[in-house]
């Protein structure tokens, strides 16, 4: 995590605390509806936020969406309801409980396996016996052999991180709990629901620690699978932690946004007790969500302080690119691309040359 990117994660999360976002009304359980339906649509589920909400607290069922799919939503709400009685002990992360975790997100979904190896079922979360691969044609995880003693390697690196790391640097903790996303996505240890899994453990790891759990939108599936891939490619880890610590800057700023509108545009008691739902709804359109679309004063001037660094840094150097524009500025690099299009689409700056080997050039500043 770079040193800009933490001083902003700081910067966002304290202004969340101050803004008492969290303490709206429903609040943890509309987030974690989200963070919910959005892990199991990156895995091909279909059912929206508002269908997950009245699936969990009504018990109506969608006729537009499989049962199947349903139940991987069901199935992921009781695993994070389970992880979370065990994130108030503070216990050690065994085999046996992670075999029991994965066994909740694939109760209902999880196959029987019969293989020349012997059988095994992911619906009681037991490791694989078999070798897989990530798609057709993709690289293939580790022999199904060495799963068995890699995970609990893993598990014991992980209970030493988390007695040594600084409990009181939020930033440290975030780190820990990619790291340990990563590690077990990569061991691949079933022959499902390793993903769902996968993201569990990372936010159970941030509510330990009190916390905001970061969620993966089904918008940001390629650039989060990207992520893992170039990571496992370079084997660099600090290509995964710095891709979600953008993606979650990212989320706060949204969240925090629709929020100020929220309270700008009315007073009402029915406007105050739909903030929480509105933070919630927020995260479908986050992607879509642009700079010109700013609509609180405060907004506004982080804009305009990012679009001013944008400037000076062409000016200082007009070589200078995308990816080390999201550095100086702070911003992610979906951000900083949207910056620099309204910056062309206002007659402010251009690109001259190609992507490779062309250079900026300032029109006007006023």
């Amino acid at each position: 995590m770079t040193q800009q990117d933490k001083e902003t994660l700081i910067t966002l999360l304290n202004q969340y605390r101050d803004l008492g976002i969290s303490e709206q009304i429903d609040f943890q359980k509309f987030y974690l509806y989200s963070i919910i339906a959005h892990s199991t649509a990156i895995e091909g589920s279909t059912v929206t936020e508002v269908e997950a909400q009245l699936l969990f607290d009504e018990g109506i069922t969608s006729s537009k969406r499989t049962i199947q799919e349903q139940m991987m939503n069901l199935d992921l709400k009781t695993a994070y309801e389970y992880g979370m009685k065990w994130v108030q002990r503070h216990e050690p992360i065994t085999v046996d409980w992670l075999i029991s975790l994965a066994a909740k997100v694939m109760e209902h979904t999880g196959s029987e396996y019969n293989t020349m190896t012997g059988s095994f079922s992911s619906a009681r979360g037991e490791l694989r016996k078999l070798n897989v691969s990530a798609g057709l044609g993709g690289p293939s995880y580790m022999s199904y052999l060495k799963v068995p003693s890699r995970l609990a390697a893993f598990c014991d690196e992980l209970n030493k991180r988390r007695i040594l790391v600084d409990k009181t640097d939020p930033c440290a903790l975030y780190e820990l709990s990619f790291w340990a996303h990563y590690e077990l996505v990569t061991i691949h240890p079933w022959a499902d629901g390793n993903g769902r899994t996968s993201r569990l453990l990372m936010n159970l790891l941030q509510m330990e620690y009190d916390l905001l759990p970061v969620r993966v939108l089904k918008e940001d599936k390629i650039s989060y699978i990207q992520a893992l891939v170039d990571t496992r490619n370079n084997e660099d880890i600090s290509i995964f932690v710095d891709s979600m610590t953008q993606l979650h800057i990212e989320h706060l700023h949204n969240d925090i946004d629709i929020f100020l509108k929220s309270t700008e545009e009315g007073n009402s008691d029915e406007r105050k007790e739909s903030v929480q739902k509105n933070v919630v709804e927020s995260s479908q359109k986050s992607v879509e969500k642009s700079v010109e679309k700013s609509v609180e004063k405060s907004v506004e001037k982080s804009v305009e302080k990012s679009v001013e660094k944008i400037i000076k840094q062409i000016a200082e150097n007009p070589k200078v690119t995308v990816k080390e524009l999201t550095t100086i500025v702070g911003l992610s690099r979906r951000g900083v691309e949207k910056n620099i299009k309204k910056l062309q689409e206002c007659g402010i700056i251009r690109r001259v040359g190609p992507d490779k080997g062309g250079h900026w050039e300032i029109i006007k500043h006023e």
